[in-house]
């Protein structure tokens, strides 16, 4: 294979958009009504880590802990972005690890932002995320306090989901698109 066939190869390969952002801010949803509107495949790195330990995202902090997690997490991020042609979501952590920022460079990565108040208004208090055990609120306001600088930094396009219908964010997020 020649040096320029592989690039071409390589490219193929590359997701049509990565979507990053904290939990609630509207990845999966976003994510498949856009992969619909390409005309893509949709693909979420942390289904892709449930089918790999063959359990459920919660269940692998409880029983595993945050670092298998994340190493799980990790490779599955890398493999997604080597495979999928699509739309891809990660998990709202994913992007912690220094391996998958380098890895996120030169994608098309898009920041769905999304205040506090409507984060938890649609991940609700009670729901099953690990990193929310205790004090949940204080705990996602930290979270995202400590996540902001980097999903900023690793944007390439910011789009905010709060107050919108996931159809007004797609719309905006294809008319951004480069072609």
């Amino acid at each position: 294979m020649t040096a320029q066939t592989e690039r071409r190869t390589e490219q193929a390969a590359r997701p049509r958009a990565v979507l990053i952002g904290p939990p609630g801010s509207g990845k999966t949803t976003i994510g498949r009504l856009l992969a619909d509107r390409l005309g893509v495949g949709f693909r979420d790195t942390d289904a892709d880590v449930e089918a790999t330990a063959g359990k459920a995202v919660a269940d692998i902090f409880v029983e595993d802990g945050e670092e298998r997690f994340r190493d799980l997490e990790a490779a599955a991020v890398r493999l997604a972005l080597a495979e999928h042609d699509g739309v891809l979501a990660l998990g709202g952590g994913a992007i912690l690890r220094p391996e998958t920022q380098e890895l996120l460079a030169g994608h098309t990565v898009i920041y769905l932002e999304v205040g506090l108040g409507a984060a938890v208004e649609r991940v609700g208090l009670g729901a099953a995320r690990p990193l929310l055990a205790l004090n949940p609120r204080a705990q996602f306001r930290k979270l995202m306090e400590q996540r902001r600088p980097i999903y900023e930094r690793l944007a390439t396009l910011r789009v905010s989901t709060e107050g919108r219908e996931p159809e007004e964010v797609v719309d905006e997020i294809v008319k951004e698109l480069p072609a």
